[in-house]
């Protein structure tokens, strides 16, 4: 058996494109740069190459787009692996003069998204109703991506499509957008180009407070496979979860050395970053480790109108992982 694998090229990814990852005896797998948002090596569109195609037998998708996938019925089934994970609070971009201080000040504001369905969205829009107080529903949301797949906002949800190319770096600028919520915000805003801020003013002890009241790290992306592929050969997922394990294990080791990361100070941020949150494992597998973080999931996708069938976490993964 030759599988392909299409990921994102992460320092966690790296020891399978050098080959360091060894697949089960009688297996071979090849792996894909393929990015979601940006080109990388082997092409882009990961999850509408997955999901439309069938370009790849395994591929790292969008946690928020695969609830969308199972609701559906489509056949693809998950493994507990979960390679990406954002908070959202971090995330929150607003013009630096801006008066907009708080999640609720957000209130019929106009804030861009990449898509309705995104991760992060799905996230964000989750955390700004139930953590923050700030109903999801009072904001105009502005999308620059199309839908992976199709669904029917709830009835009163302001929705605007914005024009191919637009930048909503300098829509915040201009004041046509007064904030932005991306995983990927453009370059206008990450090199500066567009005096901005972010939305908290201590994102990082925002972010350790969320991690310390709910025990996780976001998930955004989950590993995910054709069930026809699983079902034929109910041994692989369980496998694929090993090989994802020698990558965490390896990448971890990187950090060992004081001038691995290009960063001056990469190991002890680190330590540091070990030290804050307690734990040497942000990233666990298996689906107990995971199971509160999945179920807040399903609860914000079926509150946005997302999904509407009644799965719980375990339909979400294949029969011989969900004792994981």
């Amino acid at each position: 058996m030759n599988l392909t694998i299409a990921l994102e090229r992460y320092d966690r990814h790296f020891p399978f494109f050098d080959g360091s990852v060894k697949a089960p005896a009688g297996t071979t797998y090849r792996a894909l740069q393929v990015g979601q948002s940006h080109p990388l090596r082997d092409g882009v569109d990961r999850h509408g190459g997955m999901l439309n195609k069938k370009l790849y037998d395994v591929a790292e998708f969008s946690m928020s787009t695969y609830l969308m996938a199972i609701d559906r019925k489509v056949p693809i089934i998950g493994i507990p692996v979960f390679p990406r994970r954002l908070f959202s609070s971090g995330l929150m971009f607003v013009r630096a003069d801006s008066d907009i201080t708080d999640p609720r000040h957000l209130k019929g504001k106009r804030v861009a998204i990449r898509s309705f369905q995104t991760t992060l969205s799905l996230l964000a829009k989750g955390d700004l109703k139930f953590e923050y107080d700030m109903p999801w529903e009072d904001v105009h949301w502005l999308l620059e991506d199309d839908e992976k797949i199709a669904f029917s906002p709830k009835p009163g949800v302001r929705i605007e499509k914005l024009p191919e190319g637009a930048d909503v770096g300098h829509m915040l600028r201009d004041g046509l957008c007064d904030a932005v919520i991306q995983p990927h915000p453009p370059e206008s805003i990450m090199k500066g180009e567009v005096a901005v801020r972010r939305l908290f003013a201590d994102p990082d002890g925002e972010e350790l407070r969320y991690f310390k009241k709910y025990g996780y790290w976001p998930i955004m992306h989950i590993v995910v496979m054709w069930q026809e592929l699983a079902d034929k050969n109910p041994w692989l997922p369980a496998a694929l979860m090993e090989m994802w394990g020698q990558a965490r294990t390896i990448s971890r080791d990187y950090y060992t050395d004081p001038n691995w990361s290009q960063l001056a100070w990469g190991r002890r941020h680190f330590e540091r970053e070990m030290e804050r949150f307690g734990t040497d494992n942000l990233f666990p597998t298996g689906v107990a480790a995971n199971r509160a973080n999945l179920e807040q999931f399903i609860r914000y996708s079926r509150d946005q109108g997302l999904i509407q069938g009644t799965f719980g976490v375990d339909d979400l993964f294949h029969p011989s992982v969900r004792g994981s």
